[in-house]
This record gives structure tokens, sequence and C-alpha cells, in this order.
């Protein structure tokens, strides 16, 4: 496989300083959907951040979801791992005792997420808590981004924001002031929270755990790949987005009324979005004469792939095209990613879990995203993030055609961006064993 994980890997498990006290026991608010592996792909990701600084912590996840494969697939690469169902009232009262425990034994809480609810009932136990790179995009609604924006026209509505917007957007001051650390996942968000005069004692850029992920079914991938007739390092990865996710076909709901509009917004800008996706398709095979994977990120785009970049490619095209008609979880996506030339997406994760494996990766950000996009600039790949709505598969064409043409330089690049994220993801480790050993002493007084 390529170096880039060896060295990314030997960055990783240099271990913090050895405790003075017991290792910590570290509770996890994490799990979200199984049908997106940009979710299911931040778990692992995040766990071995935490294993790999503290190798004698105890993790404790507590999920919001947890479906059988992922627990499979977690408990395969972290046999330590421990797993604890329920819910927590505002009293403190879990509703299993596995969750009892946890609550009661843990050094810390930390989680990417933003609800207050669960951080107001840690809060009262006294104990240090903290946001593990989160997002807080003050500006992400269907309704402000009806006609959609840039992302520097995204940070521009940010700037102009006034200092006590926190206080009515997510309405949870108290919680940020009492938290031991925000890492923020992007340099937007952190300046919109650093504008917010929080009391914080540490507001940092912290990246999105995804950029932790290492685990693999290479097996599954391997088979997959000998059976659509693949070889390695002679495909791309092509994956595509609608403006905003339909919820009902993710979750097999009825349809509501707010799904009636957003299908309609998605109707309108989907063939336009992936445009220069489907042109780019075009120019590689015609190009270079080598293979194409569409594969998806949630489980609804193996559809949208299919109906916005196969079916309207040229039928010279299409031999080297392979649509994939199934889901997969982070690990197989993972093995494939790392098999690949590059893998360009209109989706955030799926070109972070790319990176983390090595593989040179393209955001392609329609425009009504949020300003997530800004990670990779944040990590020195601006040149790699593109807007839908002003870039052509010519322009993508002419950024791809490079990294074809000279592998060597395509994965020299992600190396330093991914030696950038690993000195980040142990600054957020660190704050943990900060926070856990300031509590530990001033509980010692």
């Amino acid at each position: 496989m390529k170096s880039i994980l060896a060295l990314f890997t030997a960055l990783l498990l240099a271990p913090l300083t050895t405790f003075a006290t017991e290792p910590p026991h570290i509770l996890l608010r994490e799990a979200l959907q199984f049908e997106n592996i940009g979710d299911s792909g931040r778990v692992p990701g995040t766990i071995r951040l935490l294993y790999q600084h503290l190798p004698e912590a105890t993790v404790t996840l507590w999920p919001w979801q947890l479906h059988a494969r992922e627990r499979e697939m977690l408990m395969r690469a972290f046999p330590k791992l421990r797993i604890a169902e329920g819910e927590v009232d505002e009293a403190g009262n879990a509703s299993t005792p596995a969750l009892a425990t946890a609550w009661k034994d843990a050094d810390i809480f930390i989680t990417p997420a933003r609800h207050a609810k669960t951080f107001q009932a840690w809060a009262k136990t006294g104990r240090p808590y903290g946001f593990f790179g989160s997002h807080f995009d003050p500006i992400s609604s269907r309704t402000t981004l009806r006609d959609g924006a840039t992302l520097e026209e995204l940070r521009e509505a940010i700037s102009k924001l006034p200092a006590d917007h926190l206080d009515g957007h997510y309405k949870s001051r108290e919680v940020y002031d009492g938290a031991s650390f925000l890492f923020a996942r992007d340099t937007y968000s952190l300046q919109y929270l650093q504008s917010q005069k929080l009391s914080t004692p540490i507001v940092e850029f912290g990246l999105d755990g995804t950029f932790g992920i290492a685990v693999r079914d290479e097996k599954r991938a391997q088979d997959w790949l000998r059976r659509i007739g693949v070889e390695e390092g002679k495909f791309i990865c092509v994956l595509p987005r609608l403006r905003y996710t339909p919820y009902y076909l993710v979750k097999n709901l009825p349809r509501n009324e707010s799904d009636y509009e957003i299908d309609a917004i998605n109707a309108e800008h989907a063939a336009r979005d992936h445009a220069p996706l489907r042109d780019l398709i075009t120019l590689w095979v015609r190009e270079t004469g080598l293979k194409v994977i569409l594969c998806p990120e949630m489980t609804y785009e193996i559809a949208v792939a299919k109906e916005h970049l196969f079916d309207p490619l040229p039928a010279d095209v299409k031999p080297n095209v392979i649509w994939r008609d199934t889901f997969w979880l982070a690990d197989e996506a993972a093995s494939v990613y790392a098999r690949a030339v590059a893998v360009v997406s209109a989706e955030c994760h799926s070109p972070i879990i790319a990176l983390s494996q090595g593989t040179p990766a393209f955001y392609v950000r329609n425009p009504a995203d949020t300003v997530k996009a800004q990670m990779f600039r944040d990590l020195g790949l601006t040149d790699w993030v593109f807007e839908s709505g002003e870039t052509t598969g010519q322009q993508l064409w002419e950024k791809l055609k490079p990294i074809h043409e000279d592998r060597a330089a395509g994965h020299a690049k992600v190396q330093t961006a991914m030696q950038q994220a690993a000195g980040i993801q142990k600054r957020m480790v660190q704050a943990i064993e900060d926070a856990v050993a300031k509590h530990h002493k001033e509980a010692s007084r």
C-alpha cells in the first residue's frame, strides 16, 4: 500500500505523556446514520485517535444509533471498545445498566455534536467535557441557502454576524462557556466562535474525526474489485450529491411538505450540479482509457449516480464506467479509495476518507452546502476544492491529469496535508489528557 499510510500511522501512534494517575475513561457520544459513511466513518476515526494517543485509556462509545454491521466493524477494529446504549435524563439517570456505569465512571465526556441537552446533564457531575472536531456553521438553513452561495460568500456572511448571534442560533452559550475545550472542524466556524467572545479556555481549530480513519475491509474490497474487473491504480471514484438530502428516502418515511420542497429544489439543480462530474468522467475515459467507479456516500446516492452520472454519459464512455448498485461501510470504501488514482466527490467525507488512505481527492461543492469545504483549505488543499456552479469538467481534468501522470507528486501533497492533520489531532487528544489531569488535581485538593 502507499507509503503515506506507514508515515501517517507512525505519527498517530506516537503516544502522549504518561498519566500520573490512572489512564482516563472517555465517554464518547457518537455514531449517527448507518446510511451515511461520512457519519459512520467519523466514529472509527475518532476512536482510533483516542487509542493511538492514549493507548491505556478506557473508551466507551455511547451511540445515538448503531447498526449491527457498524458494531461488528468497530469491535473488529477495537476489541477493547466498550459500547453503552440508552438515554440519560436531565437529572443524569441512565436508562440502561451499561450506560449508568459509564456515566458514573467516565472522567470526561466528548462529542462532535452541538446538542446542549446532554452536556447540561453531564455538567452537573462536575467532570470535564469538550467538543471534539465539531461544526458550528451558523449559515446552513434551507431558507438562507435557497439560491445557494459560494464558500467565500458564506465566509463574508459569517463575518458580519453580531457578537450575540450564538445566543439566538444555538442557545447554548453556558454549555460552551463551561467546556474544557472546543475544537471547531474548520477555521470559518472557528472565526465565528471567536467572534462570540466565549470564555471557554480552549477554542481552536480541530479536525473532523474522519481524518483519523484507518479501518479497512481488504477482503471485501478486493473481492468486489475482482468481480467488476477493475485493477488497482487504474480507476477513479466519483460520487454524486443532491443539494439537500432527501431523508424520507434514506429513512424510508412518508414524504411531508418539507420533503416536497426539497425534491423540487433538487430536481431544479441536479443536472447542472452534476455536469462537471459527468464531463470529467468523459474526459478521463477518453484520455486515459481507464475505469471510473460511481459510488455512494449515502444510500440515496446509489440512484442519483445512475440517473445523473451514468445514464447521460456518451455511449463510448459507458463501458469503462461501473455503477455500484449496493451500499457499503466506511472500511470497505476506504480499501477501495486506497487503490484509486483519485476520488472526485460532490460529498465531503469520502474525500477525507481517501486522503486518510493516501489518495488524492477533489471536493466539488454544491451551492447549498455548508462551510465544511474549508477543512480542505485549512490543510493546504485549496486547489482541490471546487464550486460546482463555477467549475467545468475540463477544469477538473486539468487538475486531475497531472495527478494521473505523476502519482508520486500527488501522494506527496496528500502526505504533507496529513502530516499537518496528525499534529492537529494529537493536540486535540492532548486537550483531553490535560482536562482530566486538571480535574483530578483540583479534586484532590
